[in-house]
């Protein structure tokens, strides 16, 4: 096997959200079958500062400095037809050291870490092609633009149909696309060019080793009297902020007309529509805290009311490792073939919330009982060591195919 190119849209280190999750253990797995030159973008001075890292499992790399602002992008995307998510990551130096890495070392395959970075591809590449598009994003943006007033609905109808189309010319130009959940995949599938494509699920795993409830203090503020509920996330991401409204404000209110609940907001970025939340009763705002898992680990239950979710929630996987009872939106619980009732309880509407809330609460055992089951299920079937096993089938497939670029 030669030399792997992987092309990613965020450096992939520390691994503290959910895309770099994936996309640091995908690195990882890679640098465990070849050596693997390193493409991507700092954002911000904590990217700059993991430059070491990534040197130190690169054998070559280019990290230039994202920085386009979005109204930049946008405007660039409609003079040139594009999307707006391809045009905000296009970088003429990254480009340059792409071709430049072809020319000069020995690759035999282009691993491409979400479709923002398929433009990198050149159409003429003979080698293996693997595109990793964790989830359709072209399907968000079309449910973006249904719950959305004009002129942003039109923005969104038109970014969902460039990305849509950028999805199936990935799939067909690829070797493998891979998705994060099978419900992902069947999407792409059954898109009008894309039959033929060889589509495949690889899950997400959590790292087990370090969410352990064992080797993990709890958080003082959550030691105290209470019920405590948490909720993790990037706080800037719409579905996250629109799962946390709702809980603050349509559930938990008729959970503490029972029950002195109180909700942990854990995440960093919070927009100023988060930070309000912090003015209902029980509610806190934590933002961005230099570790999770003693929130967890304090947790009474851990929420995931989401409303819009890709893929697999990579919050649901910490919280069942960290031995959680978990409480899930059908959302929030796709491509994780938990046991209902056993490792976690999956909330259909608001009054389900709040009844598997006040039911956990008054059994404590049965709550206890549940998160280590959730533990268990996690440790024996969602490990990154099976998603790496996955990738190294993936990646020692005979010959690539002649790449069907049109």
């Amino acid at each position: 096997m030669g030399d792997i190119l992987f092309l990613a849209h965020r450096v992939p280190f520390p691994p503290d959200r959910g895309d770099k999750i994936r996309s640091h253990h995908l690195l990882k797995g890679l640098a465990k079958l070849g050596r693997v030159h390193v493409g991507t973008f700092a954002e911000t001075d904590q990217d700059r500062e993991q430059e070491t890292s990534l040197a130190e499992i690169a054998a070559g790399y280019c990290l230039p400095t994202r920085s386009k602002a979005l109204p930049r992008a946008g405007m660039q995307a409609l003079c040139r037809n594009s999307a707006v998510s391809q045009t905000a990551f296009f970088d003429a130096e990254l480009a340059k050291w792409v071709d430049d890495t072809l020319a000069e070392q020995p690759i035999d395959t282009i691993f491409v870490f979400s479709g923002q970075m398929g433009q990198y591809i050149p159409s003429d590449f003979a080698g293996r092609i693997v595109v990793d598009l964790c989830d359709v994003d072209s399907e968000k943006f079309a449910t973006y633009a249904q719950e959305s007033g004009f002129p942003r609905s039109l923005l969104y109808r038109r970014e969902a149909a460039l990305l849509s189309a950028e999805e199936v010319h990935l799939a067909r130009s690829a070797d493998t696309t891979l998705l994060i959940s099978e419900k992902e995949a069947d999407i792409l599938r059954t898109r009008r060019g894309a039959e033929r494509a060889d589509i495949r699920a690889l899950g997400n795993g959590v790292d087990t080793d370090f969410f352990d409830p064992a080797a993990t203090d709890p958080h003082p503020a959550l030691a105290g009297e209470g019920h405590h509920l948490v909720f993790t996330g990037q706080m800037d991401y719409p579905p996250n902020i629109a799962a946390v409204g709702r809980f603050a404000r349509r559930i938990l209110p008729n959970i503490r007309e029972r029950l002195a609940a109180q909700f942990h907001i854990v995440g960093r970025a919070p927009t100023p529509e988060v930070v309000k939340l912090a003015e209902i009763e029980g509610v806190t705002v934590w933002g961005e805290v230099p570790d999770v898992r003693p929130f967890l680990r304090s947790a009474d239950a851990v929420v995931a009311p989401l409303l819009l979710a890709r893929g697999v929630q990579n919050k649901v996987l910490e919280a069942m490792a960290m031995a959680r009872p978990v409480l899930a939106s059908e959302e929030a619980a796709t491509g994780i073939d938990a046991t209902d009732g056993q490792h976690w309880r999956i909330c259909r509407d608001d009054q389900a919330f709040e009844r598997t809330i006040l039911d956990l609460a008054s059994d404590s055992d049965r709550a206890k009982d549940m998160g280590r089951a959730a533990r268990r299920f996690v440790v024996e079937n969602m490990s990154w060591e099976a998603v790496e096993a996955g990738l190294a089938d993936i990646l020692g497939q005979a010959d690539a195919r002649h790449h069907d670029a049109t």
